[in-house]
């Protein structure tokens, strides 16, 4: 089995509703890559429903999905974050986050109804987004001396590689993106010009 290097998430932030007995539940779905921009998106919304009862939500991060929370905020347990975690999972989603508000309508709705209600909140802001499939790709920067430059420009058109920056000089380096799972056969490529430094960045 080839290695997977395409993952999926969403396109934009976009809203769900679900109401039951007088609650109502909004849920807003929105596309996260790290920590800090989690909690960024968490403080805009505790001040825009300030009034609300509950805000509870759940992301998982990272291309391998490595990085994941749920949180019920006074909800029993399992019965909000869990919930809406299941959405992401089923929809195989990474790089989100779900948060549900609940406005307590004064009557109780039980485990059962907890669990779908947040459930279904969630399933909503999904429905109203766009899913997207993206590649990860590879950084990778060379240096080389001019005389080199033709060998390595070679390389470039031949795997098609999309060039980020540029600094041509007497030493020159260049950066640029490969799709993952042609990385090794291309920094391969790179090694075999001997007088060519390959140096990995960063996966994006």
């Amino acid at each position: 089995m080839l290695f997977e290097d395409t993952y999926k998430t969403i396109e934009r932030k976009s809203q769900g509703l679900f109401k039951d007995k007088g609650s109502k539940f909004i849920a807003w779905a929105i596309p996260c890559n790290t920590d800090e921009l989690v909690k960024t998106e968490l403080e805009l919304l505790r001040k825009e429903y300030y009034d609300a009862r509950h805000h509870c939500y759940a992301y998982i991060l990272g291309f391998d999905k490595s990085a994941w929370r749920t949180y019920d905020d006074g909800e029993p347990s399992g019965t909000a974050g869990k919930p809406i975690h299941g959405q992401l999972q089923s929809h195989d989603l990474t790089n989100t986050l779900i948060v549900v508000i609940r406005y307590f309508g004064g009557i109780k709705l039980g485990v059962r109804g907890l669990i779908n209600a947040y459930k279904f909140a969630a399933q909503d802001a999904i429905a109203n987004n766009t899913i997207v499939t993206k590649i990860i790709n590879e950084i990778y920067e060379v240096k080389f001396d001019y005389i080199d430059m033709n060998d390595v420009m070679r390389i470039l058109k031949e795997d098609k590689l999309d060039q980020i920056s540029q600094d041509f000089q007497l030493r020159c380096s260049l950066q640029f993106s490969v799709r993952k799972q042609n990385a090794d056969q291309v920094v391969k490529r790179f090694k075999d010009l001997r007088k060519v430094e390959i140096s990995y960045l960063k996966t994006v």
